[in-house]
């Protein structure tokens, strides 16, 4: 089963939705903005996407800029910021017991869903 952390108002995170039904693989969706993460589950999925914390924050949007942009932030703060601020988490995340990807571009998402058609 394949959970997608999806964001309906996402270009992205609709083609990678749509590339995942499209697939036939079994999966839920989960829509993070508003059914959150807890700090547990931020950690597990960082451990299985194999990145820092830094890597998977959107640095684009207003709230990093105001309020972390430039500070020295560790690991736990910025999966404080996260889950504070949902909206900071980069997306879709297609996520597995086992392995993660976050599906942008794109082609990640493809890859993704190919080695486990090969499974």
């Amino acid at each position: 089963m394949i959970t997608i952390y999806h964001n309906p108002r996402c270009r992205k995170s609709r083609e990678a939705l749509q590339l995942l039904e499209s697939s036939g693989i079994a999966h839920e969706i989960r829509l993070y903005l508003t059914d959150t993460l807890t700090t547990d589950e931020l950690k597990a999925l960082l451990i299985k996407l194999d990145i820092p914390a830094q890597e998977l924050i959107r640095k684009g949007e207003a709230v990093w800029k105001s309020e972390y942009k430039g500070k020295d932030l560790s690991e736990a703060d910025l999966v404080k910021a996260m889950i504070a601020e949902p909206k900071l988490i980069e997306r879709p995340i297609l996520s597995t017991s086992e392995a993660a990807v976050v599906g942008r571009p794109i082609e990640a998402a493809q890859a993704f869903l190919q080695n486990l058609k090969q499974d």
